[in-house]
C-alpha cells in the first residue's frame, strides 16, 4: 500500500464504516507528475475489494450542485475524484442498521490535492462545484439503471450538511433535486 494513503471518515466521533478518503502518491518533477489513480491490488490490501465495471465523467460549472443521489435495486460502490477544477463531495449514510446512519461526510477534491473518495453501497452522494470549472470521474462497482434512480434532499435541515457556498455564490441545482424528500422517510 506505499502507493497510496487512506484515511478513515469520522462524523460526530464514530467511524464511517467503509468511507474512505485515499491520496495517490505523486511522483513530480519540471515535466510534470504521474500517480496511479487506481490500483487494485493497493485498493484490496486497504480494504476496498470492489470489481468497478463502468467509469462516468461529468463536466460543470460554478455552483451546480449535483445530488444527492443513490441507487435503490442496483446500489453502487463509487471511487470518485475531481480532475480539473474543486468540489465539496458529500455522502450521508443510508444503510439500513448501520450506526452512523444518517450522518453525513464532506471532503474537498480538486485537481490539486488529487484525493480520492469511495464511497460504499447505500449511500447518497452529491457535490458542489466551488471553481469555475469542474470535471468530476467516478468509478462504479455496477451498470446504471435509469429507472432505479433515488434521492436525498441536499438540504435537509435533519441532516445539517454544511455546505460550503460562498456568499454571493448562485446555485444551479435541478428541480428534481430541490424536491427529493428528506432522511425522515428512511427512518424505520
Amino acid at each position: 500500500m506505499g502507493k497510496i494513503t487512506v484515511e478513515e471518515c469520522v462524523a460526530d466521533g464514530m467511524v464511517i464504516e467503509g468511507l474512505k478518503v485515499i491520496t495517490p502518491q505523486v511522483f513530480g518533477d519540471n515535466r510534470g507528475y504521474f500517480m496511479e489513480t487506481y490500483n487494485y491490488n493497493d485498493f484490496k490490501e486497504a480494504g476496498i475489494d470492489q470489481v468497478f465495471v463502468q467509469d462516468n465523467q461529468s463536466a460543470s460549472r460554478k455552483g451546480v450542485l449535483r445530488g444527492l443521489h443513490f441507487q435503490k435495486a442496483f446500489p453502487q460502490d463509487k471511487l470518485v475524484r475531481a480532475v480539473r477544477g474543486a468540489v465539496f463531495d458529500v455522502v450521508v449514510d443510508l444503510r439500513e442498521g448501520s450506526k452512523t446512519f444518517g450522518k453525513w461526510y464532506g471532503v474537498y477534491l480538486s485537481e490539486e490535492n488529487k484525493k480520492q473518495f469511495f464511497v460504499p453501497k447505500n449511500f447518497a452522494h452529491g457535490f458542489l462545484v466551488l471553481s469555475d470549472y469542474a470535471e468530476f470521474c467516478y468509478k462504479c462497482t455496477d451498470f446504471y439503471h435509469p429507472n432505479d434512480e433515488g434521492g436525498l434532499l441536499w438540504n435537509d435541515p435533519e441532516i445539517g450538511i454544511q455546505w460550503p457556498i460562498p456568499e454571493g455564490m448562485e446555485l444551479v441545482i435541478l428541480e428534481r433535486d430541490q424536491n427529493w424528500g428528506g432522511i425522515k422517510e428512511f427512518k424505520r
